[in-house]
């Protein structure tokens, strides 16, 4: 059944998809094949797991809970509970699955076999609200969103976690906990190769953070706060050996050379002229964002350093629409709303997209999406 619509309350500062039916043939659902979705519940929050057909439709196969408490960052906007991307993060590597409980200031670590799900420990995440995770090899860093806001940094064990002693960073903000959904950090993100740990600020500063990663996987002990391009930096990913980052204020998507000294240099920027860009995703070489405001999906493409906006409206969505996820091998992508559903997608070769379906069912305030 179809959820009730949602009004999003953002602010003006900051603030799936529409398309024909699926011509691939529909298989029985593999367990290699899944979905996770972290439903954020503050009476106790879980990880509801789909597996995922060859024709890109998800089918719920278990739901798990973390151990944890959910989250509300203030005022409590209806579609955005916990304001961040990167709150659920599956590690391929270590076949791991890494999520926040912004409620009870912990994270918990699943090992993920198919699609079934055993918890191998949870811990304290060194902070306030966390809501955002980094995953690099065996080093992980988890940003807790509230007070200060703390990096704090963790190593993959055997039983999951452990904290890394003499590892958290204040970031010297000045957020209450639970922390204003605005003036909170939205994400932690690693470069693609390790070196150097980025923050981002959003309307605290409108700063992304540089930190340098050292060989014994601490940071250094200040970091470089770059004014992004446009303001309010949200979210992040990489390409073209590029950051490329959802920027809320302006709705663009921003891009930046960094530097070896943690300077961000050469900014170019393009807006899809929608409200509220704010979580990112590439798939090969489109990147998809939700833009909360508008109840829209849009796409780019990266020439060089510039961003290029593909379509301004590659999909429609359910009211709220806020992370997204897509497979490794990149043929479909996910979009969560926080009203409780997920609208699922087919990616064709020219970057647009294909209405598959929508998961209904889970609760509203669900945040955090990951696949394998």
């Amino acid at each position: 059944m179809k959820h009730r619509p949602a009004h999003i309350l953002l602010l003006a500062a900051v603030a799936v998809f529409v398309g024909g039916p699926s011509a691939a043939a529909a298989k029985e659902a593999g367990k290699d094949d899944v979905v996770f979705v972290q439903t954020n519940e503050v009476t106790g929050n879980r990880i509801v797991v789909y597996d995922r057909a060859a024709d890109g439709q998800l089918t719920q196969a278990g739901s798990y809970p973390t151990g944890g408490l959910g989250g509300i960052a203030e005022p409590g906007t209806e579609s955005d509970h916990l304001a961040s991307q990167g709150s659920l993060v599956y590690d391929a590597e270590h076949q791991l699955l890494f999520a926040v409980n912004a409620g009870s200031d912990s994270v918990t670590t699943f090992r993920v076999v198919g699609d079934t799900l055993s918890v191998a420990n949870v811990v304290p995440s060194g902070g306030q609200f966390p809501a955002s995770i980094a995953v690099h090899r065996d080093l992980v860093y988890v940003l807790n969103s509230g007070g200060t806001a703390i990096v704090q940094g963790f190593r993959i064990g055997g039983d999951g976690l452990s904290p890394i002693s003499g590892s958290a960073r204040s970031l010297g903000l000045a957020n209450t906990d639970p922390p204003n959904f605005l003036m909170s950090p939205g994400q932690v993100g690693f470069t693609p190769d390790g070196h150097q740990l980025l923050v981002t600020t959003k309307a605290s500063g409108s700063t992304i953070d540089v930190f340098q990663v050292q060989r014994d996987g601490l940071l250094s002990g200040t970091f470089v706060a770059n004014p992004s391009t446009t303001p309010v930096p949200f979210a992040f990913t990489f390409g073209n050996g590029r950051l490329v980052s959802g920027e809320a204020g302006a709705s663009s998507v921003s891009t930046y050379r960094i530097e070896n000294d943690g300077t961000l240099s050469e900014g170019r920027s393009r807006s899809d002229g929608q409200a509220a860009l704010c979580w990112i995703q590439r798939v090969g070489r489109f990147y998809y964002v939700s833009n909360t405001g508008s109840n829209t999906l849009s796409s780019f493409t990266i020439e060089g350093a510039q961003p290029t906006l593909l379509e301004p409206v590659a999909a429609a969505t359910e009211a709220g629409p806020i992370d997204l996820t897509s497979p490794s091998r990149g043929q479909f992508l996910y979009a969560e709303t926080g009203g409780g559903t997920i609208d699922e997608f087919e990616v064709n070769q020219n970057g647009t997209l294909t209405k598959l379906g929508v998961v209904t069912g889970l609760p509203p305030g669900i945040e955090g999406i990951a696949s394998t």
